[in-house]
């Protein structure tokens, strides 16, 4: 049965989730302010050891408040709150349960939305393409909340911790919230990019070869890091 009150209970359990919950929040806030989602599409989720915090069905985020915190287990039952979890909970959970993900964030992206409906894959034109595990596959279109949509995804997503939805937008993930967001907001980048260089009515846009993807991929790994 679904546990009713806020987050922030006062446990070690509740204050964990209460920070959780807080940062999902803000980071759904965030797609619509990056352009990412337009009123209550898209949707964001967090791993808190077995539960999920997902945002919820058709509330717009800017009304979201602490004693709103949606979580369900890895089968998808609603164990705290009273609002519906997203629609695309079967999205969420195919990630999960197939990868170490600790975040997924599903945006409607424009550029990359657009994208979708173009190739079979976004063209390795930067290379940022190596920090998603190689060139961004596109799954195939299916009508969004449906176990078909998710099965596409996770084909689209092997090797890979971005992957295009066909006629309708992106999923990443990420060991945190920060890097699924970082992730979302690159491949979006990467599509805008792409489309503005191929609209040059004589030119083609060079593309990077594997060797130059597996060379950027080397030196990724140690970035950020002490030298």
């Amino acid at each position: 049965m679904a546990k009713h009150g806020g987050a922030h209970d006062g446990t070690a359990a509740g204050t964990a989730i209460g920070e959780a919950w807080d940062a999902l929040v803000a980071a759904a806030r965030r797609t619509v302010a990056d352009g990412l989602v337009v009123g209550t599409s898209g949707n964001v989720s967090v791993r808190v050891g077995d539960l999920l915090l997902v945002t919820p069905s058709g509330v717009p985020y800017s009304r979201l408040t602490p004693d709103d915190v949606v979580a369900v287990d890895l089968d998808g039952r609603r164990v705290r709150g009273t609002l519906p979890p997203t629609s695309e909970l079967p999205l969420h959970l195919a990630v999960y349960r197939s990868t170490d993900a600790g975040a997924v964030v599903h945006t409607h992206a424009v550029h990359a939305t657009a994208v979708s409906t173009l190739v079979e894959e976004l063209p390795p034109v930067h290379y940022m393409t190596a920090a998603l595990g190689g060139p961004v596959r596109v799954a195939p279109y299916a009508l969004y909340g449906t176990r078909e949509l998710a099965d596409g995804m996770l084909a689209a997503l092997a090797d890979r911790s971005a992957c295009l939805l066909r006629n309708h937008g992106t999923v990443a993930y990420g060991a945190t919230l920060d890097q699924a967001y970082d992730r979302t907001a690159q491949l979006e980048w990467m599509c805008r990019v792409w489309l503005a260089a191929d609209s040059h009515p004589a030119r083609t846009p060079a593309l990077l070869t594997p060797g130059q993807l597996a060379e950027a991929a080397e030196k990724l790994r140690g970035y950020g890091r002490p030298g």
